[in-house]
């Protein structure tokens, strides 16, 4: 009878416990986390635990009614989708709905007040000369004006309370903080001022853009009387001095609808916390020229959660030129001021030049303040201006039954292929089942801790790609079984059948599951929402499919295999050599001498 090789196989053999040992402890490892983390149950998607609903609307900007078109449309979706797994939500749902509507579909257990205000703010960010400002109603001065100072790493900050640092030289000096003037001295020539400033909105020409110069320079010359920029300035100057930064009201409209290229009024907070107005030039850095920003703790300092910017190439030149050209000026028009949403955030004094391509942003910031910040500049502003329309929230009861029905089916289908190989593979049962019963332990343990992980949701379409799983996974044993049944009906013993039929087995069980996987990949990277849920269940579990087979399904085997009740082929163990028409054992028999030729030549 042929023996089975000697080597690497009959090492595979003779130490099946350890393997067995090896996927034991991992489970015990993964599930002993499971319990010590707290999150003993996958974590449901919005489908089956309910959530919230948020139909957003884009509302055209003066003079971009265009802009509504699909690709800005997709372009919004992809920013939301980015911010709102940016606070570790999951299986969130972004998907346009007609031409100007956005539906956000949210799982429960989410902050949907935070998330509502992630996905719908625009988050424009400009940073635009101070022209002039003014102390809003109530107050009788203003506070000390920021100030600048270099160091030399090239570092900015700024400030919502005021101060600002900036780097560009070997030593720290510190600039002048002498107080700014009062309210009524800062509304001092507030029309000279806006003549100051060369690029009205009715005459705004390509050199106001962004990336201009901005207008704040004393030697500007005023625009022609009897122009449109007269009357835009007239215009402007109304605006200013009705403007009441006191009133909620107000302040949510004010700068609103402006575009980056005019002149505009504005709303913030002095370091006093008293509101304060501002007339602001064009912009001249705005927030596509931010690259990323974070959310870090000042522990060198008492500046607390700061935001830090980075800024591109352009970016950081831009800033550069800015800071540099403000610098020349008098106060206030020596300040720039950093604008989200038309609210100044900050409006720091400026005395050199700033360079280094960074900046920070600190002052009356919490972690969640400066992480939302932090988020919506790093993933972008959005192309379209979105007004909420609705927020409703989604109750599982419908979900709930269709989660029912669904493990129903999957406790069907399991139970058919339970009693299939108890028909047909008989003894070989107690090797599928038990195999089959540690790879739902696995996928069950690890979906549990991928929950909090990664913030893995499990929706309909996930349940159901588990179910799948279930076939993949006993097609893996039946491939193995089949083969050893070949060695036998080619007469050999069980034990040199199965190291026989393992690596035949073996390697059409990677194909297959390298297929299976391949497909699951595919569909996880081109399809969105629900249907990613099926594709990661998928390739979860053919993955899974191939840890059990090779670390418990072939070492139980081989164990099995050493019992007499497999070894002597008993009519119950799937194994007899008579029901599967097997040849008579294998011998090995010596070839007859060839018979000496006793003829002469």
């Amino acid at each position: 009878m042929a023996a089975p090789k000697k080597g690497r196989s009959a090492s595979a053999q003779s130490k099946p416990w350890r393997s067995l040992a090896l996927i034991l402890i991992a489970i015990v490892a993964l599930t002993g986390g499971m319990f010590a983390s707290g999150n003993t149950t996958p974590r449901l998607g919005i489908d089956l635990a309910g959530g919230t609903s948020i139909t957003l609307r884009a509302v055209p900007e003066r003079g971009q009614e265009s802009a509504i078109n699909k690709t800005n449309m997709n372009t919004a979706v992809n920013i939301m989708e980015r911010r709102v797994n940016g606070l570790g939500v999951s299986e969130a749902e972004v998907q346009t709905q007609g031409d100007d509507n956005i539906i956000v579909n949210i799982p429960k257990g989410t902050n949907s007040k935070q998330a509502r205000e992630q996905v719908g703010t625009t988050a424009k960010l400009y940073f635009r000369p101070v022209l002039a400002t003014e102390l809003s109603a109530g107050a009788a001065t203003a506070s000390p004006s920021p100030s600048a100072s270099s160091s030399p790493s090239g570092k900015a900050s700024a400030s919502p309370s005021g101060k600002a640092t900036a780097q560009s030289g070997e030593k720290a000096t510190s600039g002048s903080e002498s107080p700014s003037a009062t309210a009524t001295q800062q509304g001092r020539a507030v029309t000279d001022a806006l003549k100051a400033d060369a690029t009205p909105s009715a005459g705004a020409t390509a050199s106001a853009k962004a990336s201009a110069t901005p207008k704040a320079s004393t030697s500007a010359s005023p625009s022609p009387s009897g122009s449109a920029g007269d009357d835009a300035t007239a215009k402007l100057q109304a605006q200013y001095t009705a403007l009441d930064c006191s009133k909620e009201s107000v302040r949510a409209t004010a700068g609103k609808g402006v575009l980056p290229t005019e002149p505009t009024v504005a709303c913030g907070k002095n370091s006093s916390g008293v509101w304060q107005k501002y007339i602001l030039g064009p912009a001249a850095v705005d927030g596509t020229d931010v690259k990323k920003g974070q959310a870090v703790f000042d522990t060198q300092g008492a500046a607390g959660w700061i935001v830090q910017l980075d800024f591109t190439g352009s970016g950081a030149k831009k800033f550069a030129d800015v800071t540099g050209k403000l610098a020349q000026n008098q106060e206030p028009q020596n300040q720039f001021a950093i604008v989200l949403d038309g609210e100044v955030v900050s409006d720091p004094r400026v005395t050199t030049a700033i360079t280094g391509g960074n900046a920070e942003i600190s002052g009356s910031f919490d972690q969640q303040s400066a992480q939302n910040l932090a988020n919506m500049l790093s993933y972008g502003a959005l192309p379209l201006t979105f007004k909420e329309d609705s927020v409703t929230t989604v109750t599982a009861a419908l979900g709930g039954d269709q989660l029912h029905a669904g493990l129903i089916a999957g406790a069907i289908g399991l139970a058919l292929v339970v009693v299939y190989l108890l028909i047909f593979y008989r003894g070989l049962s107690l090797i599928a089942i038990p195999s089959l019963l540690v790879s739902a332990i696995l996928a069950y343990v690890i979906m549990s801790l991928l929950g909090p992980a990664i913030g893995f949701a499990l929706n309909l379409p996930a349940v159901c790609g588990a179910i799948v799983a279930i076939g993949i996974t006993a097609d893996s044993f039946i491939v193995f079984f089949e083969r050893i049944r070949d060695e036998i009906r080619e007469g050999r013993s069980l034990r040199p059948a199965v190291e026989r039929a393992w690596p035949r087995a073996r390697r059409t069980i990677l194909v297959s599951d390298f297929v299976s996987f391949l497909a699951a990949a595919v569909l996880f990277i081109v399809t969105v929402g629900k249907v990613q849920g099926f594709a990661f269940t998928l390739g979860l579990t053919t993955l899974l499919d191939v840890v059990v087979v090779f670390l418990f399904t072939k070492p139980l085997m081989t164990i099995l295999a050493r019992r007499k009740f497999y070894a002597n082929g008993h009519k119950w163990s799937g194994l007899d050599p008579k029901a599967l028409g097997a040849k008579p054992p294998l011998r090995r028999t010596r070839r007859p001498a060839r018979p000496v030729d006793t003829k002469e030549a």
